[in-house]
């Protein structure tokens, strides 16, 4: 390794370099981001492979990528900018009045965060949050470069190289309207629920098994998987809970999204069996957080305490069992 690694002005610029060609895959890219040319984000990073002895990049490959030993030092080049960035914004708006963008799972956005969105806002009077309904799968690079501050994902919070905490469990428990189970009365039995009475959320999770939230209750009470192909598909949970509503079928609900119609008697649990589920709600950031996301993880963890508990007397009062299988 040379030897020529003292934190100068110069070592600072290429680093910069490094870390923004690093991030965007791209020389070109990079040069838009940092408004220099390409020549010159170029002769950056070689003179930093100079100084250190390393070659970074491969740049035979089409497009270039990192070395081993640029893999090593991209990760950390782009937490301590994102930290520097953070303070930055902390230190130019000290009443931490700015806005947190949080991409959230559209159905757990639509019927769980979007009516507690004004509590938050009273409770965190300083900080707005704007919640974006996404889909899909985030990583360190996606949110280094995009614009959400923090994330919530339903799935099995694999995350490597984000700070992933998990902030509600989730409960499954088959609901269908009053008018629905009226006109079919023998489907208040379970022995007599077959697959074409199912409505699906066809993916409950960006890489998840399809239709998984019902074969997982299905095998946690015993009963053998249905023919999923003569059921209702939806890309979103909420669309088949609304198809619940509208009296088209079974749902498989997920409590957080149908307490509510529960409490209200909109929908009915005509199995009364509660399945813990495999997946949980998970807040994700950088491991540079700011102090107002750790102020909206915090609310998150209270406010998921709460429903939790009031949940419990729900569950109780509608006399649903929990069951929580073992989950390998």
């Amino acid at each position: 390794m040379g030897s020529n690694t003292k934190l100068t002005s110069a070592m600072l610029t290429w680093l910069r370099a490094f870390e923004a060609v690093a991030r965007q895959g791209s020389f070109a890219k990079a040069s838009d981001e940092l408004a220099v040319t390409s020549g010159a984000i170029s002769q950056q990073v070689k003179c930093l492979e100079e100084a250190l002895g390393l070659s970074l990049f491969d740049r035979s490959a089409k497009p270039i990528s990192l070395t081993a030993e640029g893999r090593c030092l991209a990760p950390v080049m782009m937490e301590a900018f994102e930290n520097v960035r953070l303070a930055l914004l902390d230190l130019a708006q000290p009443s931490g009045n700015r806005a947190i963008t949080l991409s959230c799972s559209p159905s757990f956005a639509m019927q769980w965060l979007g009516p507690r969105l004004s509590k938050l806002r009273k409770d965190l009077h300083s900080t707005d949050v704007q919640v974006f309904g996404e889909f899909h799968r985030l990583n360190r690079f996606k949110m280094s470069n995009g614009k959400a501050y923090a994330a919530i994902r339903y799935d099995n919070g694999d995350y490597p190289g984000l700070v992933c905490t998990k902030v509600l469990n989730e409960w499954l428990v088959p609901v269908a309207s009053p008018a629905f189970l009226q006109a079919n009365p023998r489907l208040r039995k379970l022995s007599h629920l077959a697959g074409r009475y199912l409505l699906h959320d066809s993916r409950p999770w960006f890489d998840g098994e399809e239709a998984s939230d019902w074969h997982e209750w299905l095998a946690a009470v015993g009963v053998a998987k249905m023919n999923q192909e003569l059921g209702k598909s939806f890309n979103m949970a909420q669309l088949a809970v609304g198809a619940a509503l509208a009296g088209e079928g079974v749902a498989m609900g997920r409590l957080a999204l149908v307490a509510e119609h529960l409490r209200t008697g909109q929908l009915i649990a005509p199995y009364p069996i509660a399945v813990l589920a495999q997946a949980d709600y998970h807040f994700l950031t950088l491991r540079s957080r700011s102090a107002q996301v750790k102020e909206v993880l915090a609310w998150l963890l209270s406010e998921s305490q709460s429903f939790s508990l009031l949940t419990d007397e729900l569950l109780t009062k509608l006399k649903i069992q929990k069951l929580e299988p073992p989950h390998v």
